[in-house]
């Protein structure tokens, strides 16, 4: 009958230890306070002094302390390298084991920091037949024995606690294989950076007057991504949008580039081909971002429908053709061409703020002056117009996003 009352009570203490456990594995803790609390509940259960919760790494066969309780002397962490038969035997064992001497080196090995001997019993973590981790305990109050009782208890309890460090493990793989593609995605955007720097290079080798064009573009771009507070991701497709917005050009004639008077109506069907032809090229080529081949084609579109080669709107316009559209305009006319010298900074961003909203997206402009205004106060990490003479103030700046803003809430499209 005593036998039968403790085993009852001892089945209760196991359902209490549950039911504290519970809680424990669904709330949002580190795991370490999870695995801390998980090891508490099965001592508990278990009428155990001492306990280490150990994960189970297979690259290289290894258990790892999470958490330790009781032990005077357990470093932090705790690790014992295992050996196949170690892994086989603890994958194969059917429930807890009690050790002895001579089944220490069955289950452990003794080549780690924790010396086997301290455990008196030991049980598998197991989740679809797969070594998940073990709970290795020690001494019991007074040195007693683990009973079958207690044995039945921490059975009980382990299969909850293995779901627990599967999740746990299942979690650290998918964040380690997210850091893994964010490294590869980080070094595949650095060779696109590096293939289309070159590459607008060679675009604006056509003409001694456009050097470095399609660089600016892209870095002006980018920018303006940024202003408007899109991931980075978007921000590298701008400024490979920028890179690449004009290569088109390569099949235009040389001599229209170097013309100082206007354009024939001929020749400016010509050079105004070059976004049919660039969407041609980059159509043809998978970019890690869609919108590349839109905005070779329509960066020259505007608002109004006054643009080219499809006539579109803005509301037909992507956000990145926008951007890229904005960009071009700033950089030709803050840059030297045959037929006129360049634009400082002001006069150019009074003549977008002038068009816009007719011709170009105000929020674009707006963000254009936004990244111009943090040049101007020192406040840009990497400084936007290198090189330009910039020869406005920040007030003046403010003045004109006002003016902007004072356009685009009344309504107006102010003509050219």
């Amino acid at each position: 009958m005593a036998i039968q009352t403790n085993n009852f009570r001892r089945l209760l203490h196991t359902v209490e230890a549950l039911s504290e456990l519970g809680p424990a594995l669904a709330a949002e803790h580190e795991f370490s306070e999870t695995a801390r609390r998980m090891l508490a509940a099965v001592l508990d259960a278990a009428g155990a002094r001492e306990g280490v919760l150990f994960l189970f790494n297979d690259k290289p066969a290894m258990l790892t302390s999470a958490a330790a309780q009781g032990f005077a002397l357990m470093p932090d962490p705790g690790f014992i390298p295992l050996l196949p038969k170690h892994v086989h035997a603890l994958t194969a064992a059917r429930g807890p084991i009690v050790l002895n001497s001579s089944t220490y080196s069955v289950f452990l090995s003794s080549n780690g920091n924790v010396a086997p001997e301290l455990f008196k019993c030991i049980a598998p973590l197991r989740t679809a037949g797969r070594l998940a981790g073990v709970i290795a305990l020690g001494r019991r109050p007074g040195d007693a024995l683990y009973e079958d009782s207690e044995l039945d208890a921490l059975e009980m309890l382990c299969s909850y606690v293995a779901l627990a460090v599967q999740n746990h493990a299942l979690t650290q793989t998918i964040a380690q294989r997210v850091s893994e593609n964010l490294r590869l995605m980080a070094s595949l955007h650095g060779f696109y950076d590096n293939a289309l720097e070159a590459f607008a290079t060679a675009i604006d080798v056509k003409h001694v007057a456009i050097h470095g064009h399609s660089l600016r573009v892209g870095r002006y771009a980018a920018a303006i991504g940024e202003a408007m507070g899109m991931e980075p991701s978007e921000v590298a497709a701008l400024r490979s949008a920028g890179y690449l917005h004009d290569i088109g050009k390569v099949a235009v004639d040389r001599r229209l580039f170097g013309k100082p008077s206007a354009l024939d109506p001929e020749e400016f069907r010509e050079m105004a081909d070059h976004t049919v032809v660039g969407h041609q090229i980059v159509s043809s080529v998978q970019f890690p971002w869609p919108r590349i081949p839109e905005a070779v084609r329509w960066h020259h579109e505007r608002s109004d429908g006054s643009g080219y080669p499809d006539r579109l709107g803005l509301d037909d316009l992507p956000m990145a053709v926008r951007i890229v559209g904005v960009a071009d305009s700033f950089d030709a006319m803050t840059s030297v061409r045959p037929y006129r010298g360049p634009l400082s900074v002001g006069s150019a961003l009074s003549d977008l703020v002038r068009i816009a909203p007719q011709k170009l997206d105000p929020n674009v402009v707006q963000a254009l002056l936004i990244q111009v205004r943090r040049d101007v106060v020192g406040s840009s990490r990497t400084p936007l117009l290198d090189g330009l003479p910039v020869n406005i103030a920040a007030a003046d700046i403010d003045q004109l996003a006002a003016t902007l803003q004072h356009k685009v809430s009344r309504g107006k499209a102010f003509s050219t």
